[in-house]
């Protein structure tokens, strides 16, 4: 199995907080594909998607992950919704090992409740725009993914720790 590890999941999951532990503790590389999309381009998130909608930055992202999962040796903590691209989800199972980190609303809404840089929760009630998302992308994180953890009463360290053993698990299998 590749040594890359795929973190996806909702907003406010800790994607990329486990993802940069868990690389640590696994001699790994970390990205953010986010930060690399925003690197790439010069500009954040929000400008993508105030200039070219959610699909210009949908696009974007599935060019990027492509480029990202290529690589080797990496840890890559994913956009809430890079999964809702189908070719996007076979790359990802098909070139590393996939962790859904399954956050509650409860936790996504305490995570997400300061932040400003989420354009999907810019407009109307974060509460029913966080469960409609989620709705829709449960089962996409599940058909991508080849372990499925919740993140609830768990910090950074235990789910990069549970990760890193249930890889090892996989391998030596």
């Amino acid at each position: 199995m590749s040594q890359n590890i795929f973190l996806i999941g909702p907003m406010g999951a800790g994607k990329t907080t486990v993802g940069r532990r868990l690389a640590a503790l696994c001699g790994l590389r970390f990205v953010d594909s986010d930060q690399a999309i925003e690197e790439r381009t010069g500009v954040d998130i929000p400008l993508i998607f105030e200039k070219e909608g959610e699909s210009g930055f949908r696009r974007r992202e599935a060019q990027i992950l492509d480029e990202l999962t290529a690589q080797t040796d990496v840890v890559i903590a994913t956009g809430g919704g890079a999964i809702l691209d189908a070719d996007t989800r076979a790359r990802l199972k098909a070139r590393g090992f996939v962790v859904f980190l399954n956050a509650g609303l409860e936790q996504q809404l305490s995570r997400t409740r300061r932040t400003s840089h989420r354009p999907l929760l810019k407009t109307g009630d974060r509460r029913e725009t966080l469960t409609r998302l989620f709705a829709i992308r449960e089962p996409l994180y599940r058909e991508a993914a080849h372990l499925e953890l919740s993140t609830t009463g768990r910090n950074a360290q235990v789910l990069a720790a549970l990760i890193a053993a249930q890889r090892q698990q996989i391998e030596t299998a």
